[in-house]
């Protein structure tokens, strides 16, 4: 985030002179301290924002890969004129342990034309896809393989952050333990 405001500064000034970047410097640094102070944000975010970022593009690329490749079948199953579609509900689960993951899946297959995630309950989720053919793999595919280890980049920092089921199990079961 330092850099970025640093950045914004710069763009916004429209030029670089020692003077500008001295003051896009202690301004940054001000608006950084204001957002670990007051908005919950940490040097510890900041580091795994960058060990993400080329997770995070390689994961915008696949995304748009697999775009195209659903808009080419979509528009070929309604091009054809002897083709039916047959419409499914597909039930599956993630394995994904975060909030944040399981949301970007959803969003990642909503996206994708002719599927629709209907409903995430847990780490199961249901999806109404167009054809049966566009269902298979889903389970296994490159979205769940890039966002489960991006997680695992996550939870190697912040061990705490999963939703809390393994939290809440160790506790249940030294509860049962008499612990």
């Amino acid at each position: 985030m330092f850099l970025l405001f640093f950045c914004v500064w710069l763009i916004l000034n429209g030029r670089v002179t020692a003077e500008i970047c001295i003051l896009g410097l202690v301004i940054a640094a001000l608006l950084f301290y204001f957002i670990c102070r007051f908005l919950d944000y940490s040097i510890k975010k900041e580091i795994l924002m960058f060990r993400l970022a080329p997770w995070l593009v390689r994961y915008f690329w696949v995304l748009v890969e697999e775009i195209a490749k659903a808009n080419l079948s979509v528009l070929k199953l309604i091009l054809s004129p002897d083709v039916e579609p047959e419409p499914a509900l597909v039930y599956f689960t993630s394995g994904l342990q975060t909030g944040a993951a399981k949301v970007i899946l959803a969003d990642s297959i909503t996206l994708t034309p002719g599927t629709i995630t209907v409903s995430v309950e847990g780490d199961r989720f249901c999806v109404h896809c167009l054809d049966w053919e566009f269902a298979e793999g889903m389970e296994a595919s490159v979205f769940v393989t890039y966002l489960e280890e991006m997680e695992r980049i996550c939870l190697k920092m912040w061990p705490q952050k999963a939703d809390g089921t393994a939290q809440k199990a160790a506790a249940k079961s030294a509860e049962g333990s008499g612990r």
